[in-house]
């Protein structure tokens, strides 16, 4: 009975779909394990706080893309309303890629004056190229992942992901310091062109049209300030470290971000991959709608949850065996990251939720208060090192993330909120 049951859950579309992107993030994981033993052993924490700097601002920069928010709308659309908003994302796709390639370029000066290193400039305006290759393959991706087809998504990780950590290990046996890390981003960015073209049929429109760009960007906009706050809360933590306590403490800080939450984080990114469309197929039929969210989280947290307290308590064991004895000093700050990841799993799933139900402004509203709350500790915190740092993204995460998921799920599926009421009638 027990053994059909477990069969049963396995063999559902969202697990086969985690199954995929789950076998690419461990792939991912074996070559970047290989990729981060070689950089901690070749670069210093100085090269390493370069390398944060550059990596630091195309996360924040990707965000304004909109690439979440509008791929997430083309999941989401209604069979009948999918080619308007295909073509209609496509330019809205080159206007915006296009805009964040020059800002990031001009933005690259005065960045390098905040942190007091010009070398930051050129790798910085060079990461720019990817967004101009965005616009290229996004609307076929974002069909793929609504067509359920996540192995060709699993495909373009993986062919990528090998690719870039070849690349990078090559050049920093090199000696090319954080180019090592910044060039094969941009190189193998084609791998996505290339597979999604041979994967889905859609091709660009020939005329130029923005019909409906008011829903495309209305649905996009507060999944942009989701996902920007967000940005900014897993990125503020680099800023105020490297400018109050120095590029050297960022390396060391970086590494045990990268070496410590990697493994974990690439699979909860797994399970949140597939459970977004996993979840708009539904989102008609309430009942449904529960069960695969709740089935969905109790999925990932039996993953998830074991792979974070396994990793946190062998930390200081395999850093210094793996890594190397000059990274032992990151080993608080590692464990510390990897615990504040426990409440991840119900805070992801729960966003994902209000997403696929269309309350993003709700989403928007939540992550608002909880940034800026997030802000105000760190700011208090940086004054005494950044082993207090972890440890406030620690208690904030447990404390913070909980209580927005818990409101969130009884504003969903709570006896009186509007849509259940709704379902009812």
């Amino acid at each position: 009975m027990l053994i059909n049951k477990l069969k049963q859950q396995l063999s559902g579309q969202f697990i086969r779909n985690v199954g995929w992107l789950g076998g690419a993030e461990l792939a991912n994981r074996i070559f970047r394990l290989g990729t981060t033993i070689t950089l901690a052993r070749l670069l210093n924490p100085y090269d390493y706080g370069l390398v944060a700097v550059v990596l630091t601002t195309n996360e924040f920069a990707t965000v304004f893309t909109l690439k979440a928010g509008i791929g997430s709308k083309i999941v989401q659309a209604d069979e009948q309303d999918v080619k308007v908003i295909c073509d209609t994302s496509y330019w809205l796709n080159w206007i915006l890629c296009s805009s964040i390639f020059l800002i990031q370029c001009i933005a690259a000066f005065p960045i390098a004056l905040f942190y007091g290193n010009n070398q930051v400039i050129l790798p910085i305006c060079i990461a720019a190229l990817v967004y101009l290759m965005l616009p290229i393959f996004m609307i076929q991706s974002a069909l793929i992942q609504r067509e359920n087809r996540l192995n060709i998504t699993a495909l373009c990780n993986i062919t990528q992901s090998l690719i870039v950590n070849i690349s990078t290990i090559c050049l920093a046996l090199l000696a090319l310091g954080m180019w090592a890390v910044v060039l094969p981003i941009v190189l193998t960015t084609p791998v996505w062109i290339v597979i999604n073209y041979m994967n889905h049929s859609w091709r660009p429109p020939k005329s130029f049209k923005l019909e409906r760009w008011q829903e495309v960007t209305n649905f996009g906009k507060n999944i942009l300030g989701v996902e920007l706050l967000n940005k900014l809360r897993g990125n503020i933590d680099y800023l105020l470290v490297g400018r109050f306590l120095g590029i050297q403490a960022l390396g060391i800080y970086y590494f045990a971000f990268n070496a410590g939450l990697g493994i974990s984080l690439n699979v909860m990114n797994a399970f949140t991959s597939a459970l977004f469309p996993h979840l708009c197929a539904v989102r008609g039929n309430f009942t449904q709608l529960k069960k695969r969210y709740f089935s969905s989280l109790k999925s990932t947290a039996i993953f998830v949850v074991p792979l974070i307290l396994l990793q946190s308590s062998l930390a200081p064991f395999y850093v210094p065996i793996i890594f190397g004895h000059k990274w032992v000093t990151a080993v608080p700050i590692l464990v510390l990251i990897c615990l504040s990841a426990l409440p991840l799993p119900l805070y992801n799933a729960t966003s994902l939720l209000l997403n696929a139900v269309g309350k993003t402004h709700i989403n928007l509203y939540c992550n608002l208060i909880y940034t800026v709350f997030f802000t105000i500790a760190l700011l208090v915190a940086v004054k005494w090192g950044i082993f207090w740092v972890a440890a406030t993204v620690l208690i904030c995460q447990v404390l913070a993330q909980p209580i927005f998921s818990v409101c969130a799920i009884k504003y969903v599926f709570g006896k009186n909120s509007p849509l259940s009421v709704a379902k009812e009638l």
